[in-house]
């Protein structure tokens, strides 16, 4: 029986980290660049998500935060009850949906589109509402879930969270972020101790 648990356990860790090496094939290096232009020179950023998807992109909003860019992650829940107001035309709204067809999103859609804000899709369909509806589509293209039953968010979830780091990586060089910038707005933690000796 261990030996059945820690295999599950290596094919996981196997399983993920070719996923993560399969972005590289199959970015649209031009789509990126465009999403990193549209990040680093816009006003703010929404992001919005359900599920796994929603906790990655709610730490991206907080990773844009940490390079001193107006982020802020808003629930699908939230948004089509009033939070939309948030969102202006020099905005841009980050949705990500695997099958770009999550019903919770399809009114914001709507909402960021009547509001005029750009709007950058990571999705793996890209034959969905959310890919038709993007301004920018960053495509997703999972093999396979980590998981043994290959049902959850799992291998997607880690891929996501990948080119959302890549995003910030490319970010940090486009505006010129410093550590020293950093150290003023994470002054707490080890990070903080560090950074403001």
């Amino acid at each position: 029986m261990s030996k059945d648990v820690l295999q599950a356990a290596y094919f996981s860790l196997d399983t993920e980290k070719k996923e993560i090496s399969r972005l590289k094939d199959y970015l649209d290096e031009q789509c990126f660049l465009k999403a990193v232009d549209a990040l680093a020179n816009c006003k703010s950023i929404m992001t919005v998500a359900s599920g796994s998807s929603g906790i990655a992109a709610k730490k991206f909003a907080h990773s844009l935060c940490c390079i001193n860019k107006h982020a802020m992650f808003m629930p699908p829940s939230e948004a089509v009850h009033g939070g939309l107001g948030a969102l202006d035309e020099q905005d841009v709204m980050v949705m990500v949906s695997r099958g770009g067809k999550t019903v919770e999103l399809l009114p914001i859609i709507t909402g960021c589109k009547k509001k005029k804000a750009m709007l950058i899709g990571v999705t793996e369909n890209d034959q969905s509402i959310l890919a038709k509806n993007s301004d920018i589509l960053l495509k997703l293209s999972i093999e396979r879930e980590s998981d043994p039953l290959g049902l959850m968010a799992t291998s997607s979830y880690v891929a996501t969270i990948a080119l959302f780091d890549a995003l910030l990586a490319s970010l940090i060089v486009k505006t010129g972020f410093t550590a020293e910038m950093f150290g003023v707005i994470h002054p707490g933690g080890a990070v903080g101790e560090l950074l403001n000796k």
